[in-house]
């Protein structure tokens, strides 16, 4: 599993944009400035969709203020459907939704989460990072994938 002190693994996500499915690399995407991501188990889910993301849309001015360049949401959910459900909640300019539909950088982290039981097959924890520059300067995973509290922007903003 990835700690603070590593650097972001070098792993291209796609993102949908106007012009169609974006490749993004993650070292690109951070390199030389203060980036958060969060990572979660899956979109349109309950605690994903009521909690989780609109916790960093209400507090997207003061991550700005403290710094943070970009907020950037991954899922194992594929282009299509991180795109989709951006637009149904109004992540726009605020958060960056990106699909890790091969969970290569769910992987290449560290942080899958077996919720095949539930019929939900592999998915990413859920959990947030502070990185600079592509360095982790904090990771916080949740330890129940149901709760977002550790890894909501509050919590985040706590830590900046």
């Amino acid at each position: 599993m990835l700690k603070e002190g590593d650097k972001i693994p070098d792993v291209t996500l796609k993102q949908m944009t106007s012009e169609g499915p974006t490749d993004v690399s993650l070292t690109d995407y951070c390199a030389g400035r203060k980036v958060v991501i969060f990572a979660l188990p899956g979109a349109f889910t309950p605690t994903c969709s009521e909690s989780h993301v609109p916790s960093y849309l209400a507090h997207a001015k003061a991550l700005r203020d403290k710094g943070v360049q970009a907020v950037a949401c991954i899922s194992t959910a594929d282009f299509f459907v991180m795109g989709a459900w951006g637009k149904s909640l109004g992540t726009a300019e605020h958060v960056d939704m990106l699909g890790d539909g091969n969970s290569e950088f769910t992987r290449a982290a560290g942080m899958t989460l077996d919720l095949s039981g539930f019929g939900l097959g592999e998915r990413s924890q859920r959990y947030v990072m502070v990185l600079e520059d592509g360095v982790i300067k904090h990771l916080a995973v949740e330890s129940d994938p149901s709760a977002a509290t550790v890894s909501a922007a509050d919590a985040v903003l706590a830590k900046l």
